[in-house]
Protein backbone atom coordinates (compact mmCIF):
# COMPACT_ATOMS: atom_id res chain seq x y z
CA UNK A 1 0.00 0.00 0.00
CA UNK A 2 1.20 3.47 -0.79
CA UNK A 3 1.92 5.43 2.33
CA UNK A 4 1.90 9.18 2.58
CA UNK A 5 3.26 10.53 5.85
CA UNK A 6 3.62 14.26 5.72
CA UNK A 7 6.38 14.91 8.22
CA UNK A 8 6.66 18.67 8.80
CA UNK A 9 10.10 20.16 8.33
CA UNK A 10 10.44 21.13 11.97
CA UNK A 11 10.49 17.45 13.01
CA UNK A 12 13.64 16.86 10.97
CA UNK A 13 15.08 20.23 11.98
CA UNK A 14 14.67 19.81 15.73
CA UNK A 15 17.69 19.76 18.04
CA UNK A 16 16.57 16.35 19.30
CA UNK A 17 16.67 14.90 15.77
CA UNK A 18 20.22 16.05 15.08
CA UNK A 19 21.43 14.64 18.40
CA UNK A 20 19.63 11.33 17.90
CA UNK A 21 17.70 10.71 14.64
CA UNK A 22 16.96 7.05 15.32
CA UNK A 23 13.67 7.37 17.27
CA UNK A 24 12.16 9.26 14.32
CA UNK A 25 13.49 6.67 11.89
CA UNK A 26 11.85 3.95 13.96
CA UNK A 27 8.55 5.82 13.92
CA UNK A 28 8.67 6.23 10.15
CA UNK A 29 9.62 2.60 9.49
CA UNK A 30 6.81 1.41 11.75
CA UNK A 31 4.39 3.20 9.41
CA UNK A 32 6.06 2.03 6.20
CA UNK A 33 9.59 1.16 5.03
CA UNK A 34 9.07 3.55 2.11
CA UNK A 35 6.89 6.60 2.47
CA UNK A 36 6.02 9.76 0.63
CA UNK A 37 6.79 12.85 2.65
CA UNK A 38 8.89 15.96 2.94
CA UNK A 39 11.98 17.04 4.83
CA UNK A 40 12.53 20.77 4.79
CA UNK A 41 11.42 21.82 1.29
CA UNK A 42 12.27 18.54 -0.44
CA UNK A 43 9.26 16.27 -1.13
CA UNK A 44 9.95 12.73 -2.23
CA UNK A 45 10.00 9.09 -1.21
CA UNK A 46 11.93 8.38 1.99
CA UNK A 47 13.27 4.84 2.37
CA UNK A 48 13.85 3.31 5.84
CA UNK A 49 13.69 -0.41 5.02
CA UNK A 50 16.75 -2.51 4.19
CA UNK A 51 15.17 -4.69 1.48
CA UNK A 52 13.61 -1.65 -0.17
CA UNK A 53 16.96 0.14 -0.19
CA UNK A 54 18.70 -2.83 -1.81
CA UNK A 55 15.97 -3.07 -4.45
CA UNK A 56 16.44 0.61 -5.33
CA UNK A 57 20.24 0.36 -5.44
CA UNK A 58 20.06 -2.74 -7.64
CA UNK A 59 17.76 -1.15 -10.22
CA UNK A 60 20.24 1.23 -11.86
CA UNK A 61 18.12 1.48 -15.00
CA UNK A 62 15.27 3.22 -13.17
CA UNK A 63 16.87 4.74 -10.06
CA UNK A 64 19.77 6.94 -11.06
CA UNK A 65 22.15 9.37 -9.42
CA UNK A 66 20.76 12.87 -9.28
CA UNK A 67 22.39 16.28 -9.40
CA UNK A 68 21.96 18.34 -6.22
CA UNK A 69 21.25 21.38 -8.43
CA UNK A 70 18.99 21.40 -11.54
CA UNK A 71 20.78 21.91 -14.86
CA UNK A 72 18.75 25.08 -15.37
CA UNK A 73 20.19 26.68 -12.22
CA UNK A 74 21.90 29.99 -13.02
CA UNK A 75 22.30 31.51 -9.57
CA UNK A 76 24.94 28.99 -8.45
CA UNK A 77 26.43 28.23 -11.84
CA UNK A 78 30.04 27.68 -10.71
CA UNK A 79 28.93 25.14 -8.11
CA UNK A 80 26.57 23.40 -10.55
CA UNK A 81 29.24 23.08 -13.24
CA UNK A 82 31.67 21.59 -10.72
CA UNK A 83 29.11 19.09 -9.42
CA UNK A 84 27.96 17.95 -12.86
CA UNK A 85 31.49 16.77 -13.70
CA UNK A 86 31.80 14.69 -10.51
CA UNK A 87 31.68 10.90 -10.71
CA UNK A 88 29.36 10.93 -7.68
CA UNK A 89 26.52 12.43 -9.74
CA UNK A 90 27.08 10.61 -13.04
CA UNK A 91 25.38 7.48 -14.36
CA UNK A 92 25.90 4.61 -16.79
CA UNK A 93 28.96 4.87 -19.08
CA UNK A 94 30.37 8.12 -17.69
CA UNK A 95 30.22 6.82 -14.13
CA UNK A 96 31.81 3.50 -15.10
CA UNK A 97 34.54 5.27 -17.10
CA UNK A 98 35.56 7.64 -14.31
CA UNK A 99 35.28 4.98 -11.64
CA UNK A 100 37.57 2.72 -13.64
CA UNK A 101 40.23 5.42 -13.93
CA UNK A 102 40.14 6.54 -10.30
CA UNK A 103 39.41 3.16 -8.75
CA UNK A 104 42.86 1.78 -9.54
CA UNK A 105 44.31 3.97 -6.77
CA UNK A 106 41.72 2.87 -4.20
CA UNK A 107 41.81 -0.88 -4.66
CA UNK A 108 42.24 -2.63 -1.30
CA UNK A 109 45.65 -4.00 -2.29
CA UNK A 110 46.88 -0.53 -3.28
CA UNK A 111 45.55 1.01 -0.06
CA UNK A 112 47.52 -1.50 2.01
CA UNK A 113 50.68 0.13 0.65
CA UNK A 114 49.70 3.30 2.52
CA UNK A 115 49.28 1.48 5.86
CA UNK A 116 52.85 2.26 7.07
CA UNK A 117 52.32 5.98 6.31
CA UNK A 118 48.96 5.92 8.10
CA UNK A 119 50.51 4.23 11.15
CA UNK A 120 53.39 6.71 11.23
CA UNK A 121 51.00 9.65 10.96
CA UNK A 122 48.76 8.33 13.75
CA UNK A 123 51.75 8.00 16.09
CA UNK A 124 52.96 11.50 15.21
CA UNK A 125 49.54 13.03 15.86
CA UNK A 126 49.12 11.30 19.22
CA UNK A 127 52.60 12.32 20.33
CA UNK A 128 51.89 15.88 19.28
CA UNK A 129 48.69 16.21 21.32
CA UNK A 130 49.79 14.15 24.34
CA UNK A 131 50.94 17.18 26.36
CA UNK A 132 47.50 18.80 26.20
CA UNK A 133 45.87 16.20 28.50
CA UNK A 134 42.68 16.80 26.53
CA UNK A 135 41.92 16.33 22.84
CA UNK A 136 39.06 16.88 20.46
CA UNK A 137 38.92 13.60 18.58
CA UNK A 138 37.47 15.38 15.55
CA UNK A 139 39.76 18.39 15.12
CA UNK A 140 42.93 17.13 16.80
CA UNK A 141 42.98 13.58 15.49
CA UNK A 142 40.48 12.40 12.85
CA UNK A 143 40.58 15.52 10.68
CA UNK A 144 44.37 15.93 10.38
CA UNK A 145 44.83 12.19 9.80
CA UNK A 146 42.26 11.99 7.01
CA UNK A 147 43.53 15.21 5.43
CA UNK A 148 47.18 14.18 5.45
CA UNK A 149 46.44 10.76 3.95
CA UNK A 150 44.24 11.96 1.07
CA UNK A 151 46.73 14.77 0.42
CA UNK A 152 49.54 12.22 0.05
CA UNK A 153 47.50 10.04 -2.30
CA UNK A 154 46.50 12.95 -4.50
CA UNK A 155 49.82 14.75 -4.34
CA UNK A 156 48.52 17.88 -2.61
CA UNK A 157 51.23 19.78 -0.67
CA UNK A 158 51.12 18.93 3.03
CA UNK A 159 50.96 22.61 3.96
CA UNK A 160 47.62 22.94 2.14
CA UNK A 161 45.82 20.15 4.02
CA UNK A 162 44.62 22.59 6.67
CA UNK A 163 42.28 24.05 4.06
CA UNK A 164 40.48 20.75 3.62
CA UNK A 165 38.20 21.10 6.62
CA UNK A 166 36.71 24.39 5.43
CA UNK A 167 36.41 23.08 1.87
CA UNK A 168 34.68 19.89 2.99
CA UNK A 169 32.26 21.51 5.42
CA UNK A 170 31.25 24.12 2.86
CA UNK A 171 30.68 21.61 0.06
CA UNK A 172 28.84 19.09 2.24
CA UNK A 173 26.44 21.81 3.32
CA UNK A 174 25.51 22.49 -0.34
CA UNK A 175 24.33 18.90 -0.92
CA UNK A 176 22.53 18.40 2.39
CA UNK A 177 18.78 18.93 2.71
CA UNK A 178 19.44 21.46 5.47
CA UNK A 179 21.12 23.83 3.02
CA UNK A 180 20.16 27.49 3.01
CA UNK A 181 20.53 30.22 0.41
CA UNK A 182 23.57 31.47 2.32
CA UNK A 183 25.11 27.98 2.19
CA UNK A 184 24.62 27.87 -1.56
CA UNK A 185 26.08 31.32 -2.11
CA UNK A 186 29.12 30.41 -0.04
CA UNK A 187 29.43 27.11 -1.89
CA UNK A 188 29.34 28.90 -5.22
CA UNK A 189 32.18 31.17 -4.10
CA UNK A 190 34.11 28.21 -2.74
CA UNK A 191 33.71 26.36 -6.05
CA UNK A 192 35.57 29.20 -7.79
CA UNK A 193 38.38 29.11 -5.21
CA UNK A 194 38.67 25.33 -5.41
CA UNK A 195 38.70 25.48 -9.19
CA UNK A 196 41.52 28.03 -9.19
CA UNK A 197 43.54 26.05 -6.62
CA UNK A 198 43.35 22.73 -8.48
CA UNK A 199 43.84 24.30 -11.89
CA UNK A 200 47.15 25.70 -10.62
CA UNK A 201 48.13 22.40 -9.00
CA UNK A 202 47.27 20.40 -12.13
CA UNK A 203 49.29 22.83 -14.27
CA UNK A 204 52.31 22.33 -11.97
CA UNK A 205 52.01 18.55 -12.25
CA UNK A 206 51.77 18.71 -16.03
CA UNK A 207 55.18 20.40 -15.98
CA UNK A 208 56.66 18.28 -13.20
CA UNK A 209 54.81 14.95 -12.74
CA UNK A 210 55.12 13.17 -9.41
CA UNK A 211 54.25 9.70 -8.15
CA UNK A 212 50.70 10.62 -7.16
CA UNK A 213 47.12 10.18 -8.35
CA UNK A 214 46.73 13.61 -9.96
CA UNK A 215 49.86 13.08 -12.08
CA UNK A 216 48.62 9.65 -13.18
CA UNK A 217 45.16 10.96 -14.09
CA UNK A 218 46.69 13.75 -16.18
CA UNK A 219 48.14 11.06 -18.47
CA UNK A 220 44.73 9.43 -18.99
CA UNK A 221 43.09 10.29 -22.31
CA UNK A 222 39.61 9.28 -21.15
CA UNK A 223 39.20 12.08 -18.61
CA UNK A 224 38.52 15.70 -19.56
CA UNK A 225 40.18 18.65 -17.87
CA UNK A 226 36.86 19.55 -16.25
CA UNK A 227 36.37 16.01 -14.96
CA UNK A 228 39.93 15.90 -13.64
CA UNK A 229 39.41 19.09 -11.67
CA UNK A 230 36.04 17.91 -10.33
CA UNK A 231 37.57 14.53 -9.38
CA UNK A 232 40.29 16.25 -7.35
CA UNK A 233 37.67 18.27 -5.47
CA UNK A 234 35.45 15.22 -4.91
CA UNK A 235 38.29 13.10 -3.54
CA UNK A 236 39.38 15.83 -1.14
CA UNK A 237 35.81 16.24 0.12
CA UNK A 238 34.84 12.56 0.22
CA UNK A 239 38.26 11.39 1.40
CA UNK A 240 37.99 13.81 4.28
CA UNK A 241 34.35 13.73 5.31
CA UNK A 242 33.62 10.01 5.40
CA UNK A 243 36.85 9.06 7.15
CA UNK A 244 36.70 11.83 9.75
CA UNK A 245 33.15 10.82 10.63
CA UNK A 246 34.00 7.11 10.77
CA UNK A 247 36.99 7.56 13.09
CA UNK A 248 35.20 10.02 15.36
CA UNK A 249 32.02 7.94 15.52
CA UNK A 250 33.99 4.77 16.27
CA UNK A 251 35.84 6.36 19.20
CA UNK A 252 32.61 7.84 20.59
CA UNK A 253 30.65 4.59 20.22
CA UNK A 254 33.33 2.57 22.00
CA UNK A 255 33.57 5.05 24.86
CA UNK A 256 29.79 5.02 25.21
CA UNK A 257 29.71 1.20 25.34
CA UNK A 258 32.20 0.14 28.00
CA UNK A 259 31.71 -3.61 27.55
CA UNK A 260 32.62 -3.34 23.87
CA UNK A 261 35.61 -1.14 24.62
CA UNK A 262 36.91 -3.69 27.15
CA UNK A 263 36.33 -6.53 24.68
CA UNK A 264 38.38 -4.74 22.02
CA UNK A 265 41.18 -3.94 24.46
CA UNK A 266 41.26 -7.57 25.58
CA UNK A 267 41.21 -8.92 22.03
CA UNK A 268 42.45 -6.42 19.39
CA UNK A 269 41.44 -8.81 16.60
CA UNK A 270 37.93 -7.37 17.03
CA UNK A 271 39.11 -4.08 15.51
CA UNK A 272 37.63 -4.89 12.11
CA UNK A 273 34.34 -5.81 13.73
CA UNK A 274 34.40 -2.55 15.70
CA UNK A 275 34.78 -0.50 12.53
CA UNK A 276 32.11 -2.45 10.65
CA UNK A 277 29.71 -2.08 13.57
CA UNK A 278 30.37 1.65 13.69
CA UNK A 279 29.56 1.84 9.99
CA UNK A 280 26.22 0.20 10.72
CA UNK A 281 25.43 1.77 14.08
CA UNK A 282 26.48 5.38 13.32
CA UNK A 283 26.73 5.42 9.53
CA UNK A 284 28.97 8.34 8.47
CA UNK A 285 26.74 8.91 5.44
CA UNK A 286 23.10 8.91 6.50
CA UNK A 287 21.33 9.56 3.21
CA UNK A 288 21.82 9.01 -0.52
CA UNK A 289 19.50 10.36 -3.20
CA UNK A 290 18.18 8.87 -6.43
CA UNK A 291 15.71 9.98 -9.09
CA UNK A 292 13.25 7.68 -10.85
CA UNK A 293 13.61 7.98 -14.64
CA UNK A 294 10.41 6.02 -15.32
CA UNK A 295 7.27 4.94 -13.47
CA UNK A 296 7.74 1.89 -11.22
CA UNK A 297 6.16 -0.02 -8.35
CA UNK A 298 8.19 -0.58 -5.18
CA UNK A 299 6.66 -2.52 -2.32
CA UNK A 300 3.15 -1.58 -3.43
CA UNK A 301 4.00 2.09 -3.92
CA UNK A 302 3.58 3.67 -7.35
CA UNK A 303 6.60 5.90 -7.92
CA UNK A 304 6.26 8.26 -10.86
CA UNK A 305 8.92 9.29 -13.33
CA UNK A 306 10.89 12.26 -11.96
CA UNK A 307 10.19 11.41 -8.32
CA UNK A 308 13.02 11.98 -5.86
CA UNK A 309 14.03 9.14 -3.53
CA UNK A 310 16.02 9.56 -0.34
CA UNK A 311 17.49 6.36 1.11
CA UNK A 312 18.03 6.96 4.83
CA UNK A 313 21.06 4.75 5.48
CA UNK A 314 20.97 5.50 9.20
CA UNK A 315 17.51 3.94 9.31
CA UNK A 316 18.22 1.14 6.82
CA UNK A 317 21.23 -0.05 8.83
CA UNK A 318 19.06 -0.39 11.94
CA UNK A 319 16.18 -2.21 10.29
CA UNK A 320 15.13 -5.02 12.71
CA UNK A 321 13.98 -7.07 9.73
CA UNK A 322 17.64 -7.38 8.74
CA UNK A 323 19.66 -6.91 11.95
CA UNK A 324 18.98 -8.56 15.29
CA UNK A 325 18.97 -6.10 18.19
CA UNK A 326 19.74 -3.25 15.77
CA UNK A 327 20.09 -0.60 18.48
CA UNK A 328 22.78 -2.58 20.29
CA UNK A 329 26.42 -1.73 19.51
CA UNK A 330 28.04 -5.17 19.14
CA UNK A 331 31.56 -5.41 17.72
CA UNK A 332 31.25 -9.21 17.59
CA UNK A 333 28.19 -9.02 15.33
CA UNK A 334 28.28 -11.56 12.49
CA UNK A 335 26.80 -11.21 8.99
CA UNK A 336 26.98 -7.44 9.29
CA UNK A 337 25.86 -6.61 5.74
CA UNK A 338 25.29 -2.91 6.29
CA UNK A 339 24.86 -0.43 3.44
CA UNK A 340 27.01 2.34 4.90
CA UNK A 341 29.10 2.47 1.72
CA UNK A 342 26.20 1.97 -0.65
CA UNK A 343 25.67 -1.02 -2.92
CA UNK A 344 26.65 -2.33 -6.34
CA UNK A 345 28.31 -0.13 -8.96
CA UNK A 346 27.94 2.97 -6.78
CA UNK A 347 29.63 1.35 -3.77
CA UNK A 348 31.90 3.97 -2.20
CA UNK A 349 35.20 4.00 -4.07
CA UNK A 350 37.08 5.05 -0.92
CA UNK A 351 35.69 2.32 1.34
CA UNK A 352 38.98 0.41 1.63
CA UNK A 353 40.88 3.59 2.53
CA UNK A 354 38.34 4.65 5.15
CA UNK A 355 38.41 1.19 6.73
CA UNK A 356 42.20 1.01 6.95
CA UNK A 357 42.51 4.54 8.35
CA UNK A 358 39.83 3.88 10.96
CA UNK A 359 41.26 0.51 11.99
CA UNK A 360 44.76 1.92 12.45
CA UNK A 361 43.57 5.12 14.16
CA UNK A 362 41.35 3.41 16.72
CA UNK A 363 43.71 0.51 17.42
CA UNK A 364 46.76 2.70 17.99
CA UNK A 365 44.77 5.20 20.06
CA UNK A 366 43.60 2.45 22.41
CA UNK A 367 47.05 0.86 22.61
CA UNK A 368 48.78 4.11 23.54
CA UNK A 369 46.18 5.71 25.79
CA UNK A 370 46.93 5.67 29.51
CA UNK A 371 43.68 7.56 30.01
CA UNK A 372 40.83 7.92 27.56
CA UNK A 373 37.35 9.10 28.52
CA UNK A 374 34.68 11.47 27.31
CA UNK A 375 34.96 15.01 28.63
CA UNK A 376 31.25 15.62 28.03
CA UNK A 377 28.17 13.45 28.25
CA UNK A 378 26.64 15.08 25.15
CA UNK A 379 29.09 15.61 22.27
CA UNK A 380 27.79 18.07 19.68
CA UNK A 381 26.58 16.80 16.30
CA UNK A 382 26.47 18.94 13.17
CA UNK A 383 23.04 19.94 11.91
CA UNK A 384 22.97 17.63 8.89
CA UNK A 385 20.47 15.08 7.62
CA UNK A 386 22.73 13.38 5.09
CA UNK A 387 25.73 12.83 7.35
CA UNK A 388 26.32 11.66 10.94
CA UNK A 389 29.11 14.07 11.77
CA UNK A 390 30.36 15.19 15.14
CA UNK A 391 31.06 18.90 15.45
CA UNK A 392 33.18 18.33 18.52
CA UNK A 393 34.03 15.42 20.81
CA UNK A 394 36.42 16.39 23.63
CA UNK A 395 38.26 13.60 25.46
CA UNK A 396 40.52 13.37 28.46
CA UNK A 397 43.60 11.78 26.97
CA UNK A 398 47.07 10.89 28.20
CA UNK A 399 49.68 8.62 26.74
CA UNK A 400 53.40 7.93 26.82
CA UNK A 401 55.23 9.63 23.95
CA UNK A 402 56.88 7.34 21.41
CA UNK A 403 60.64 7.21 21.79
Amino acid sequence: MATNIQQPSHVFASAAFFQNPYPLYEQLRAESPIYKGSAFKYPGWYVTGYDEAVAIFKNKAVFQNRMPLPETTKRYERLRKLQQEMMLFKNAYDHKRLRGLVGKAFHAQMIEEYRPYIEETVHELLDEISRKKQMDVVMDFAFPLASLVIAKILGVPRKDQERFRAWAMCFIQTIDLTRSREDMMQGNKQAALLGHYFQSLIAEKRQTPQDDLISRLIDEEEISDEELLATCVLLVIAGHETTVNLISNAVLSLLQHESQLLLLKKDPTFIRGAIEETLRFESPTQMVARVAVSDIEVNGNHIKEGAQLYVLLGAVNRDPAKFSEPHQFDIARTSNHHLAFGYGSHFCIGAALARVEAEVAVQVLLEKADQLELATAEPRWRRLIGFRALESCPLYFEHTITK
